[in-house]
């Protein structure tokens, strides 16, 4: 959950800033058991998979890192969608891990580098690296039409 300022988000010089659409997109990990042949576990009754599932988790390398809760959920016809010239709020959010939000064939007009939005945002930039438990925001527009990707820029893990 991110909280807007009561009189609303202000741009780098205090002056109120509009935006046509706000997406917020979090990122999930999951840490899923495998048997000795490496497919995932099965079980019958929820908490059943407890002390397998904080195994997996003690190892802090998660099996799946998402959008919005499933592989492309962010594609096709639940894409996040844009005209030209509008001007959109992105809210990245992710709970566990550090993040690399990077819309790829663009960069933010307006990036709170710090998650804070009681702090003047930093302008022309990608939204960069933050720490886990903090949001990215986000607002940019864009002069050309196209598809731009959304990822995180983590190439390690890519």
């Amino acid at each position: 959950i991110m909280v807007l300022p009561r009189e609303g988000l202000k741009d780098g010089k205090g002056n109120p800033l509009k935006y046509d659409f706000a997406y917020y997109i979090g990122e999930q990990d999951y840490y899923i058991p495998r048997d000795e042949q490496g497919a995932f576990n099965k079980y019958e009754t929820a908490g059943e998979n407890l002390t397998d599932c904080l195994d997996v988790m003690r190892k802090l390398t998660p099996t799946h890192v998402v959008f919005n809760g499933a592989a492309g959920a962010l594609t096709g016809d639940a894409a996040l969608k844009a005209n030209v010239s509008e001007n959109v709020l992105f809210i990245h959010a992710q709970a566990n891990r550090d993040s690399r939000a990077h819309l790829i064939g663009g960069h933010g007009d307006l990036v709170w580098d710090t998650g804070s939005l009681a702090m003047y945002p930093r302008p022309g930039s990608r939204p960069g690296s933050f720490a886990a438990a903090r949001k990215a925001p986000c607002c940019t527009s864009s002069d050309k039409p196209g598809i731009y990707a959304y990822v995180n820029h983590n190439l390690i893990e890519a």
